[in-house]
């Protein structure tokens, strides 16, 4: 695959894409489609629109949090949490 090329296979509810980015990036999705969405970033090299598959765009909006909690939390063992009575 070229750079921001996707692939993708439904069978019922469940949808399974592919979308090539720097690597490929696997999904999974229930909820989802596969379409593909224009985001505001333009491409340093050749200047054109970024396209990204909606289910990449929902789940970098909706995940930094979640991802930015399990990064502070890696930061202390469990010992550390315990008060000592």
């Amino acid at each position: 695959m070229k750079k921001g090329q996707s692939a993708f296979r439904r069978k019922g509810d469940v949808m399974v894409q592919v979308w090539k980015d720097r690597r490929l990036v696997h999904m999974i999705s229930t909820t989802h489609d596969a379409t593909v969405v224009s985001t505001e970033g333009k491409d340093r090299k050749t200047n054109m629109e970024i396209k990204k598959p909606y289910a990449v765009v929902q789940y970098n909006k909706f995940m930094k949090g979640v991802d930015r909690a399990d990064q502070y939390l890696s930061f202390y063992s469990v010992l550390r949490k315990t008060a000592k009575w």
